[in-house]
């Protein structure tokens, strides 16, 4: 019987795979903090390996020909670690969940509405037009600019056109979407800030992101626009973000992805060297946006028929790099 070997936080979506198969397979779940030994052991015999982070430190036995990431991201995979003979696959299904995370902060951030039910509990009526308050907002109307086009970027757009926002976007490549008004290109990103009330980024991490938007960007958005991060922490120069919320010089953000993230010697860290925490317009969230229900149906049958295609012969999908031949 073909056996896959699932590592790390992959181990998480062995029974949406098991679930799935249609071909034998035996799944070897070793999660992180398994004795190096029996890994070396299992993936000796193993056909196919998932994981979420490769450095080359793994040692890849002879007879794997898939290594299959258990998520899109791959600034964690050492590519040119991975020999050659080994094909390459990432999987999907995470972008449903992170637009309605997305729509969500939105919609929270325009009808105030953790500040709301915080004051409320504690007793006030302060939002209430029964003791005549200033209305809060609403989203449609609102413009919202996304950074990175791709199937999270796409899936934003289409709830916030039908929820009445107008949807602007830059992009490295040339694209169209009958959600977005006008794309920009990645060179022209200073153009987009100014005219957004909402910034999302979407995008992936790489040499060209990292620090992104840093103190330069952040001056060039409206002082009352808000930054919403589902891409990776390290897109925003950390220490120019936390400034530019302290002073308020934009005004807020929503936070889902960081800079730091839990170990085994620090299994509960601070996610930035910074308090954001102390913010009052802040909003954070512990890298969850689009760890749901429906990830693991997606993203499990994505692995699973990679892992029957190996077993029959038949082509991969979400193939990053194919095997040399």
């Amino acid at each position: 019987m073909n056996e896959a070997v699932l590592l790390d936080m992959a181990v998480a979506y062995a029974e949406a795979v098991r679930a799935r198969l249609r071909t034998p397979w035996r799944l070897t779940v070793l999660p992180t903090g398994s004795d190096p030994a029996a890994i070396a052991e299992a993936l000796g015999r193993a056909r196919a390996v998932v994981l979420t982070r490769f450095d080359g430190s793994l040692p890849l036995g002879p007879e794997i020909e898939l290594l299959q990431v258990g998520g899109a991201g791959l600034d964690a995979v050492d590519l040119a670690a991975v020999p050659p003979r080994v094909a390459v696959c990432n999987a999907f299904g995470h972008e449903d969940g992170m637009a309605e995370y997305v729509i969500a902060a939105i919609l929270a951030w325009r009808h105030r509405l953790l500040e709301m039910a915080a004051s409320f509990k504690a007793g006030s009526w302060r939002f209430s037009g029964h003791i005549g308050d200033p209305p809060h907002g609403e989203a449609a109307g609102a413009t919202l600019g996304i950074v990175g086009l791709g199937r999270i970027g796409t899936a934003i757009a289409s709830r916030a056109a039908a929820l009445g926002l107008e949807v602007l976007a830059c992009n490295r490549s040339p694209r169209r979407h009958p959600a977005v008004r006008e794309v920009l290109p990645w060179d022209r990103l200073d153009e987009l800030l100014p005219r957004v009330d909402f910034l999302v980024l979407a995008c992936a991490l790489d040499d060209t992101t990292r620090g992104l938007i840093d103190a330069g960007r952040l001056a060039l958005m409206r002082s009352d626009a808000v930054l919403i991060n589902v891409a990776r922490g390290p897109v925003c120069a950390e220490a120019d973000l936390f400034e530019a919320l302290r002073t308020k010089r934009i005004g807020g953000a929503v936070l889902d992805v960081w800079w730091r993230y839990p170990s085994a010697a620090d299994p509960a860290p601070r996610p930035s060297a910074f308090p954001f925490h102390e913010l009052d317009n802040v909003i954070m969230t512990p890298h969850a946006s689009g760890w749901t229900d429906g990830l693991f149906r997606r993203r499990g049958g994505q692995i699973a028929h990679n892992l029957d295609a190996l077993a029959e012969g038949a082509p991969l999908i979400n193939l990053v790099r194919a095997a040399a031949r």
